[in-house]
C-alpha cells in the first residue's frame, strides 16, 4: 500500500528510468508521476482491446499494480513506456479472453468540452468523436489496436511493434488496412446525412440578419 501522499517533483524533471530506479530503492510515491504521465497511452491501448470504459479503467489499474510490483524486472531493453503499454495490453487481452460474451453497445470517449467553442460547434465535435468512436470500435481487434497505438497515440512503428510484439512490416501492414476499412466505415455512416451537411440553424439565421440589419441602420 502506498504511503500517505508528499509533495512530488515537477513532473518533468526527471525521466522514466529516474522515475523507476527511485521508485525501487524505496521512493514509492514516485510511483504517482509514471501513472499520470503515461494514463492517457495506457488507457487507449486498453480501450482499443475492450472497448468498455469500467473495464479499460480495472485494467488500467491492474496493469499499474503489475507494473510496480515488477519494475525491478525493467532491464531498459526498450522505452519504459512500451515496457508498460505492453504489460497493459497483455493485462486487456486476458480479459478479452476470459469474457464469455462481447458487449456490443456503443462506448464513447470520455472528453471536456472545449470551453472556447460555441453550441453548434461543441455539437458537431460530439457527433463526429462518435462516429469516429463507433467506426473504430467496429475494426478487427488486430487492426483496431495498432491504429489506436499508432495513429491515435502516436506511437513509432517501432514502439508499436515491440508493444504487441509483432513484426514492424505487420504493424504497416494492418495500419493501412485499418486505414481503408475506416474510410469505408465512415462514409458508409455518414453518407445517408450529407444532405444535411453545413447547416445553417435558426441561430445563425438571426444572428448574421441583426448584424446586417444593424449595419445597414447605421448608413443610413
Amino acid at each position: 500500500m502506498l504511503p500517505a501522499r508528499t509533495a512530488l517533483p515537477p513532473p518533468d524533471s526527471l525521466a522514466d528510468e529516474e522515475i523507476v530506479a527511485r521508485v525501487v530503492a524505496g521512493e514509492r510515491p514516485l510511483f504517482e508521476l509514471i501513472m499520470r504521465r503515461h494514463n492517457e497511452r495506457v488507457y487507449r491501448a486498453v480501450r482499443s482491446i475492450l472497448r468498455d470504459e469500467t473495464e479499460a479503467e480495472d485494467a488500467m489499474q491492474q496493469a499499474y499494480v503489475d507494473a510496480f510490483q515488477h519494475l525491478g524486472e525493467f532491464a531498459g531493453r526498450s522505452r519504459f513506456s512500451t515496457w508498460l503499454t505492453r504489460i497493459a495490453i497483455h493485462e486487456a487481452l486476458a480479459r478479452r479472453r476470459s469474457k464469455k460474451s462481447e458487449s456490443e453497445g456503443e462506448e464513447l470517449m470520455a472528453s471536456l468540452p472545449d470551453s472556447n467553442r460555441n453550441p453548434e460547434q461543441q455539437a458537431y465535435g460530439s457527433e463526429m468523436q462518435r462516429v469516429l468512436t463507433a467506426a473504430i470500435d467496429e475494426l478487427p481487434e488486430h487492426f483496431r489496436t495498432v491504429f489506436v497505438l499508432r495513429a491515435v497515440q502516436g506511437l513509432s512503428i517501432e514502439e508499436t511493434a515491440q508493444a504487441l510484439d509483432i513484426a514492424e512490416q505487420t504493424v504497416k501492414t494492418r495500419l493501412h488496412r485499418a486505414r481503408g476499412l475506416l474510410k469505408r466505415v465512415i462514409l458508409q455512416r455518414t453518407e445517408p446525412e450529407l444532405p444535411q451537411a453545413l447547416p445553417f440553424p435558426a441561430v445563425r439565421c438571426d444572428r448574421v440578419v441583426k448584424a446586417v440589419l444593424d449595419r445597414i441602420g447605421a448608413r443610413a
